[in-house]
């Protein structure tokens, strides 16, 4: 089911070279959240546990990494030589299964670790239609390019930009492959690009991504929900010096980002990525911090990513039109958009390491109470230490 080192989102990679300049002692502990309370089927724990095994044997070509090389240049050498080197290890996934409840923990050195997340949730939904015998009717089938075609070149007519961020829940690799070509063929200059590497290279477009939630979350186990938002955009920065410069808000809400992006990181970075709560709500709160800070909103971006429909992004860009500059990410809609119900699950880092330190609950404050993951207790102190108990979540 898993071909290829580089079936991953790319902010996984980007983050994994962030955590050996940074952190190459820190461990992590992920797990899986079954917020959609799907009841799993016999045998499902067994057959992931087989999918899982059989990673160890994924390694980096010599064709992927010149294809890194060539087009991701601010992944230095060193890191390349890593990842070439780099094969998964199953004992540090630990796979249960109960009845129909399904658990899945990962534990190790977070430059490690950091990789599993994606391709086990893309595995999880994968076998989740397969072993529960739901197929694609042939004419669903047949219209899965048709389907991809029609949206992008809506948006293309709409004069967007449009990302596909859809690797995790998709409904199989072989319709995400198809997707993504279709996209590719007919989307033009409206299509920018996907976060899975292995599409991208495949497929001749670029690579799409920053960092994740983890990379904040983990800060503030490490220093504090204070200084969690600043500190992690500076020690991207000073990896990155300038690169991927798309700033995630809302690990502890959008609200105690902004507090934190201040016109140093404002300017610094090219833009923010909206993740969860309304989205023109945010947009118009986005707006407002760089006008405040003398900052021309349309010389910044905001990349819209959380469960978006083509009548969704059509209200956002009738807001920001003018405005802000804006580009989007669907994930779901494109890649699972084949007539089944797609899953409501997510994996998360929920403790961490620092070096030298025992081991820390981490924690992810959403815009929406929904998306909350992480300790109760711990959630409580961070609202109290970043003034958000009046805040609606």
């Amino acid at each position: 089911m898993l071909t290829s080192l580089l079936d991953n989102d790319f902010y996984k990679i980007t983050m994994q070279n962030a955590v050996i300049k940074r952190f190459p002692y820190a461990h992590a502990r992920y797990a899986f959240i079954n917020r959609g309370e799907h009841a799993f089927p016999d045998g499902f724990g067994a057959e992931l546990r087989r999918e899982v095994d059989k990673m160890a044997s994924l390694r980096l070509s010599d064709e992927e990494k010149r294809y890194l090389e060539i087009t991701c240049p601010y992944l230095d050498p060193t890191y390349l030589d890593f990842l070439a080197g780099f094969h998964y290890n199953p004992s540090e996934v630990t796979v249960e299964q109960q009845g129909s409840d399904l658990s899945v923990i990962i534990e190790g050195p977070w430059y490690r670790t950091i990789l599993w997340e994606v391709p086990l949730m893309a595995l999880i939904s994968e076998l989740w239609y397969r072993l529960r015998g739901v197929t694609i009717t042939p004419d669903a089938d047949a219209k899965i390019e048709q389907h991809a075609q029609e949206k992008i070149e809506l948006y293309r007519r709409l004069g967007l930009k449009i990302a596909e961020f859809g690797t995790r829940r998709r409904f199989s690799s072989d319709v995400h492959d198809r997707v993504v070509g279709a996209l590719s063929h007919h989307g033009g200059e409206a299509f920018s690009g996907t976060s899975n590497v292995l599409m991208a290279m495949r497929h001749g477009v670029k690579p799409i991504g920053t960092h994740a939630h983890e990379w904040f979350m983990f800060h503030g186990a490490r220093f504090g929900f204070k200084m969690a938002n600043s500190l992690a955009l500076e020690h991207w920065v000073d990896v990155y010096r300038g690169d991927l410069g798309i700033a995630l808000t809302d690990t502890f809400t959008s609200k105690a980002f902004y507090d934190s992006f201040d016109k140093k990181f404002a300017k610094l970075f090219d833009g923010v990525r909206h993740d969860s709560g309304d989205p023109i709500e945010f947009a118009s709160q986005t707006i407002e911090h760089y006008e405040r800070l003398g900052i021309n909103p349309l010389s910044k971006t905001i990349i819209f990513s959380d469960a978006l429909t083509p009548e969704k992004v059509e209200r956002i860009q009738a807001f920001c039109q003018d405005r802000i500059g804006m580009a989007f990410g669907i994930g779901t809609n494109f890649t699972n958009d084949v007539g089944a119900e797609p899953m409501n699950m997510v994996i998360k880092m929920v403790e961490a390491r620092p070096e030298g330190q025992g081991w820390l609950p981490v924690i992810k404050l959403s815009d929406v109470a929904e998306k909350n993951t992480g300790d109760p207790e711990m959630i409580s102190l961070a609202k109290r230490i970043l003034s958000l108990n009046g805040n609606s979540i």
